[in-house]
């Protein structure tokens, strides 16, 4: 199989040593707008360097990988699912609706496939979580809480592309929510707080930000996230129920000292970022879309996943924006609620 990259950053990086590791990809084709970088990484992994978007897709691939700048996502999905192909794209699809759905009516007219990079699916304490709801084994849930905390903010030119700490951060605890817990959000409340670095109030998102979504059963959910956790990147979630309650994320590196004489102490080598705590999930998404595009495994995350998560970071915006209670019924979901 011959696999076209779009982008070759940090995480454009990692998902091509993935690739070139799989024994089903025969050939790895990388571009990237900088293209001493793609040539490098080119270089270092076996793959071959091309100077443009356009050569990658003349180059005959049997699939792309999208991992380029987020403006540049929906255009390319769109491109890929014009020329026939299969599709992985780190999420989001666009940063805003429109360009989500015009992406993924694209996607439905060609009727190919969009893979969309939510890893945490792929997560073995996700799963187990997700495995443990739907068998029953915590009763009735009634609590569920998320967290997702960076060690540090992203950099000053990187927000105002970001779409703000709801679409780009929590976003992936909109859409772990409603994979674990097989349940869909019907309102939210959301608030947050620039009481950080300047740069989040000039570029008019939120350093740090909390909501309460309420799900079509009656769970009651929080979902919270900072830029600005010193103690090492924390990614957690508790889901209590009337049986028992079980915990994701919590280790011996999870960036937490317990107050308590009895508690364990800090960890010694705390989570310090994304890659390092989810490499093994990261692996795990694009073996998945191989096998997807070899037929032989259902896409785990297709784009209308993907558009679920960001109306929930949508509404979540909304409420924030308007300090009031948000009902995701306000929120469209295709061109023609808009």
């Amino acid at each position: 199989m011959r696999i076209g990259l779009i982008g070759t950053g940090r995480i454009g990086t990692f998902h091509s040593a993935a690739l070139v590791r799989n024994a089903a990809v025969s050939s790895l084709v990388i571009a990237d707008v900088d293209a001493a970088r793609a040539a490098d990484l080119a270089a270092r992994t076996g793959a071959t360097a091309v100077s443009s978007v356009d050569e990658v897709f003349a180059a005959g691939v049997d699939a792309v990988v999208i991992t380029a700048a987020t403006s540049a996502h929906a255009a390319l999905i769109a491109r890929a699912a014009r020329a026939g192909l299969p599709v992985f794209c780190e999420k989001p699809i666009a940063l805003d609706l429109p360009g989500t759905l015009a992406a993924l009516a694209e996607v439905e007219a060609a009727g190919t496939v969009l893979q969309l990079g939510f890893q945490r699916r792929f997560d073995a304490g996700y799963t187990a979580a997700r495995e443990a709801v739907r068998a029953g084994r915590l009763g009735r849930l009634h609590t569920v809480r998320a967290v997702t905390s960076d060690p540090a903010p992203p950099p000053a030119a990187y927000l105002p592309l970001s779409g703000g700490l709801y679409r780009d951060c929590l976003v992936h605890d909109f859409d772990i929510l409603r994979w674990v817990t097989g349940r869909e959000v019907t309102e939210v409340y959301a608030t947050g707080s620039d009481l950080g670095p300047v740069m989040f109030r000039e570029a008019g998102d939120v350093d740090t930000a909390a909501a309460v979504l309420t799900l079509d059963d009656g769970t009651l959910a929080t979902a919270t996230a900072t830029r600005c956790n010193g103690a090492g990147y924390d990614v957690r979630m508790e889901l209590a129920g009337e049986l028992d309650q079980l915990g994701v994320g919590t280790d011996e590196r999870t960036p937490l000292t317990s107050a308590e004489p009895t508690g364990p102490a800090a960890p010694v080598k705390p989570w310090p970022g994304f890659l390092e705590r989810f490499a093994p999930a990261y692996e795990a998404e694009l073996a998945a879309f191989v096998d997807v595009v070899r037929g032989e495994r259902i896409n785990p995350c297709d784009g209308r996943e993907a558009l679920h998560a960001l109306r929930i970071a949508e509404a979540c915006e909304l409420s924030r924006r308007e300090r009031r209670l948000v009902h995701m019924a306000e929120i469209p979901e295709s061109p023609q609620e808009e």
